[in-house]
């Protein structure tokens, strides 16, 4: 593994430590604030063995957090009142960023009082709701995906949605629902899902080209399972979108392909006198997939 970059913190000289974190509370359907003098550890080991231990405020995205909430909040989780000032106004500054940043969820973890009285961020862990993402290019240029699978950063960046799971058999459907029923299928036959590949709904040919690139940069890809019931998706449309892949990536290898709904004899017309496989169900595609690289 190659070290790409450091990182260098500030020693902080702590003497206590709390917890502090600004989610959204889907229970409630609100946004909440969670503070507590018992920071440094598991908050759910917290939340189990003392609940009392954490308090909690909801807030208005419109108006932020109230000066009555923030003393409420400091005196609840019995943060030490020589403390309480800088922990409030911490708490300030991190429903500000919550709410500026589009985060799912902020957390500062630990809270540190130092040595000689400050209130410190000592570390934070910020997760940032997805489809804010197109709010806050800055986010996006400085994004590291070095740790993340390639292929599933390439997709991410196309717009695709993609996960790779490690087998041989590549999947490619419109709706999740499709896409998730197609691995169970191709698993029941004896074969191993490549990936999860949704090329979502009403797409065009030039998408579905690029899903079909996508998922054939896998080197592990020995077959192709293409599964598509049409609704807004026009089935001429993937038919294009797959013969268009094909023809620019040379394609040597078994694609069975099940197309049903809206235009589906012309998408079935289309791919006729290709190398493509044609199934008229999910089972009947899953196994002829599963036959046929096993017989490679």
């Amino acid at each position: 593994m190659v070290v790409e970059r450091v990182l260098v913190a500030e020693t902080v000289d702590i003497a206590e430590e709390y917890y502090l974190s600004v989610l959204l509370d889907r229970d409630a359907q609100k946004h909440v604030v969670m503070l507590s003098a018992k920071g440094g550890m598991d908050i759910e080991e917290v939340a189990a063995t003392d609940p009392d231990a954490i308090a909690r405020a909801h807030i208005d995205p419109a108006w932020g957090i109230w000066d009555y909430q923030l003393r409420a909040l400091v005196a609840s989780a019995n943060i030490p009142v020589p403390a309480r000032r800088g922990v409030a106004q911490l708490i300030r500054t991190v429903v500000k960023a919550y709410h500026e940043s589009d985060a799912e969820m902020i957390e500062i973890n630990p809270v540190a009082l130092t040595a000689d009285g400050k209130v410190v961020a000592a570390d934070a862990k910020v997760s940032i709701e997805d489809n804010a993402l197109y709010r806050h290019p800055e986010y996006l240029s400085t994004a590291d995906d070095s740790a993340e699978d390639p292929i599933e950063a390439e997709a991410a960046r196309r717009g695709i949605a993609y996960v790779r799971l490690g087998g041989n058999i590549g999947i490619i459907g419109n709706g999740a629902g499709l896409v998730m029923c197609s691995m169970d299928e191709v698993k029941a036959a004896g074969g191993n899902p490549a990936n999860f590949l949704d090329v979502g709904g009403g797409a065009q040919a030039e998408r579905v080209a690029s899903c079909v690139e996508l998922v054939l940069t896998d080197p592990n890809v020995e077959g192709l399972f293409i599964n598509i019931f049409g609704g807004i998706t026009r089935c001429d449309q993937v038919a294009m979108g797959i013969l268009s892949a094909f023809e620019s990536l040379s394609v040597d290898l078994p694609v069975v392909a099940r197309i049903e709904g809206t235009a589906a004899e012309e998408g079935i017309r289309i791919l006729q006198g290709s190398s493509i496989v044609p199934a008229e169900t999910m089972q009947e595609a899953a196994s002829k997939i599963v036959s046929l690289v096993a017989s490679k």
